[in-house]
């Protein structure tokens, strides 16, 4: 059994893309796709060990992926890296800029260092990798970049260093659409809302208690899917979005669209997932739900 995209067979055939952050969530998710639609991946990330098992499960299910272990908050590493890149692929065709991090904490209790080092994963990183992709090639060629947000609108209460960062990268990604467009590069972000990704098992116990209530306050009742965050990304990558740039999609259900405050959410079980990723891993916090 292979991933099962809902895009045809061959999209990304004799296209390469990177993927950021891709040797977990959403990322892991992303790169499966796109190789499964033809796409030679080349995964980063800060973690080597990581990168490979990942590289090795689109090897095994037949697909094309290199890995390059890079910290993105460090200039020097990250225009290396995107010559390294460039050199072993000749040419970059997609970015999809999904590393990111934080922990959940009140604004007022966040140190400098934590504002300071979750700011420079979820924002100066992106920017890095994405000027390097485009000063170093993408600007001759053309091509699409993705920048990975999140839902900020209200604030991110709990995660205000998180909130800053990620409307600081929707704001450049619509001034790089602009900036860019010139030479043929699109930019748009995806904005995932609450989705059942591994990474939520990182989080400390007492707010692992708060996912697991948060499909109450989403339209749909569920938590979304990384694979419905991958089709999004895939989407947006493709020539179907050829005239598409300085956009945000919203992958939250709705849930960033009101107040359940104003306007209750009934209880229901009409929302069925997308489950398109073969080898998805369910977050071990959800084991215990009813």
């Amino acid at each position: 059994m292979g991933y099962r995209s809902v895009f045809r067979p061959g999209l990304f055939d004799g296209r390469t893309v990177i993927v950021t952050g891709g040797g977990s969530g959403i990322g892991r998710c992303t790169a499966h796709e796109l190789a499964s639609l033809g796409a030679q991946v080349v995964l980063v990330g800060r973690s080597e060990e990581k990168l490979k098992v990942v590289q090795a499960e689109i090897e095994e299910d037949g697909g094309k992926a290199l890995g390059f272990a890079c910290d993105i908050r460090e200039e020097d590493a990250v225009r290396a890296t995107v010559a390294a890149i460039y050199q072993a692929t000749g040419q970059v065709h997609g970015l999809v800029n999904n590393a990111g991090g934080q922990f959940p904490a009140p604004l007022a209790l966040i140190s400098q260092k934590g504002w300071e080092a979750v700011v420079r994963t979820n924002l100066t990183g992106g920017f890095l990798m994405a000027r390097e992709v485009f000063t170093q090639g993408m600007n001759r060629n053309g091509g699409a970049i993705v920048n990975i947000v999140a839902d900020m609108w209200g604030g991110m209460p709990g995660m205000g260093h998180s909130g800053a960062a990620r409307s600081g990268m929707e704001n450049f990604t619509r001034t790089a659409a602009y900036e860019w467009g010139c030479t043929g590069v699109r930019v748009n972000a995806v904005a995932p809302g609450w989705i059942a990704s591994s990474g939520m098992d990182t989080y400390p116990e007492s707010f692992k208690a708060t996912i697991r209530t948060l499909r109450s306050a989403v339209p749909l009742k569920r938590m979304g899917e990384e694979a419905e965050v991958s089709a999004a990304i895939c989407f947006l990558l493709s020539d179907a979005a050829a005239f598409i740039s300085g956009d945000t999609l919203r992958v939250d259900g709705a849930a960033s669209q009101g107040n359940v405050a104003v306007f209750p959410l009934p209880d229901h079980h009409n929302s069925q997932p997308f489950e398109g990723f073969h080898r998805a891993v369910r977050p071990a916090l959800f084991d215990t739900d009813a």
